[in-house]
């Protein structure tokens, strides 16, 4: 799990500081009091050949806890600090009237024109990019604890950034994680490229406290319904989603394709593995009629894909899943979890790559999922299935291709909890290399049905697994 020497235990790091309270009159500084504040452009920092260099965040209603930022040049950090002088606002605004008690949460790198960012920390251990089609959408964490368990979830938080530039040109960020059961140090070296943004991340852990799940490389995102979710949809929007699946490449090098949910209550699922070669949170559907939003455009939202360096030892990546009714609120969690328990004094060293991308993260090969569905189970024109739900996923790619009927193409289908009938696979008429199984599913009790489902001609297979999960009665 990338832990030196299987996980040093030493002297425990001292006790966590009060964070200052936030100033007051910061709740007034609204989304509303925020869209009205620019940081100047003349007060661009660390501009460099081909970047637009970084601008800042000043502290809000939702980040009300100022960090403190350095600016390291020539190899020495100098500390930058606040002044309202930095920000064009009103003069009657709730900002303006914070004065030299302002602070910045966090601060976000331009494009070489200056005209938008394609990076952002701000706010707990929060960061995010907007990837290769400059679209914001999901987060990324420093690190999650106890996200989606019954203890009480923890937020530590980033409290200090030093900024820098490689010799490259990509912009270095060393920041400091604290919380009250874990400190830390950072390192992100970034890069933006034509392909999407690249970020190596290293870090070192020092425990405070024992952690019942401690998740590692964490991405959020939200979920509220698509295709096989319409039961979800109180909006006119065809599907709402910043992702719409969880795709990972264990250790033994099979892809495992998990379609996303929006559960009626808190579900965590745990793939065991022992040294992934990577996992990530996609967007794989990209066509803007399949949500017809012309404001916040669905179908450019970043995918994230995780790929480890080192050996990771045993542990599971985990999908936490909470229902919400909008899109306001990131209802999806992914992580990876060491199987070795999380101890006080124990120290954790990682090191894994980041790929905001708008593609797929993996070189062809299996035939991928491409769509999936849920309904009434049994024959049109039949009566109704009652108890079971009827699933359709369609899988595609080149390894399907020139493969009819009679190919020996088969469904390679379990069930947990349930039972399947009626499964058969077949090609879609008139869509070339794309082939469709369907099954009906009937629950045994309460439980949700997990599903594994694929396509192998003879033991060969052809697709990727794809893990649907059904309700149970």
């Amino acid at each position: 799990m990338g832990e030196t020497e299987g996980g040093r235990r030493g002297a425990r790091p001292p006790a966590l500081d009060a964070p200052p309270p936030p100033p007051a009159g910061v709740g007034r500084i609204d989304y509303d009091a925020l869209n009205a504040v620019q940081y100047k452009a003349a007060a661009t920092q660390l501009r460099g050949p081909g970047s637009g260099g970084v601008r800042f965040f000043p502290i809000n209603h939702f980040q009300p806890t100022p960090v403190e930022i350095f600016l390291v040049e020539g190899n020495m950090a100098r500390p930058f600090h606040y002044s309202p002088a930095l920000f064009d606002m009103p003069a009657d605004g709730p900002l303006a009237a914070l004065g030299s008690h302002g602070g910045f949460s966090g601060f976000r790198a331009m494009n070489a024109a200056g005209t938008s960012d394609w990076l952002a920390f701000a706010g707990a251990s929060y960061f995010r990019s907007a990837g290769a089609l400059d679209q914001y959408g999901l987060s990324a964490r420093g690190i999650s604890i106890n996200s989606g368990g019954p203890e009480t979830e923890e937020f530590p938080a980033f409290t200090r950034f030093w900024l820098g530039r490689g010799a490259d040109g990509s912009l270095l960020v060393d920041a400091l994680l604290e919380g009250p059961s874990v400190v830390g140090a950072y390192r992100f070296t970034n890069r933006k490229t034509d392909a999407g943004v690249i970020q190596d991340v290293e870090l070192t852990l020092h425990l405070r406290r024992d952690i019942a799940r401690l998740g590692l490389a964490p991405l959020t995102s939200m979920f509220w319904y698509d295709q096989a979710e319409r039961a979800r949809a109180t909006d006119w929007r065809p599907e709402i989603h910043d992702s719409d699946g969880l795709l990972i490449l264990n250790g033994s090098g099979e892809r495992l394709w998990r379609p996303l949910s929006n559960p009626n209550g808190p579900t965590a699922n745990s793939f065991a593995d022992h040294n992934p070669r990577g996992f990530g949170l996609l967007q794989r559907d990209r066509k803007h009629d399949h949500y017809q939003d012309d404001g916040v455009f669905y179908e450019k939202r970043p995918s994230l894909w995780v790929e480890p360096r080192g050996d990771w030892g045993a542990g599971s990546v985990m999908l936490v899943e909470l229902s919400t009714t909008d899109e306001t609120n990131d209802n999806i969690v992914a992580f990876w979890t060491p199987a070795e328990p999380a101890k006080a004094g124990q120290q954790i060293d990682l090191a894994y790559r980041l790929r905001w991308i708008a593609g797929e993260p993996l070189p062809e090969g299996p035939a991928r999922v491409v769509d999936d569905w849920r309904g009434a189970a049994g024959r049109p024109g039949q009566p109704v299935v009652a108890g079971a739900t009827k699933i359709v996923i369609d899988f595609e790619g080149r390894a399907l291709s020139g493969l009819g009927r009679s190919s020996g193409v088969r469904a390679d289908l379990s069930v947990g909890r349930g039972k399947a009938e009626g499964v058969v696979a077949y090609p879609v008429v008139g869509q070339p290399d794309r082939w469709r199984l369907m099954a009906d599913i009937t629950p045994d009790g309460h439980e949700p049905v997990d599903i594994r489902a694929a396509l192998r001609q003879g033991s060969t297979p052809l697709t990727e697994v794809c893990l649907a999960q059904i309700p149970g009665r």
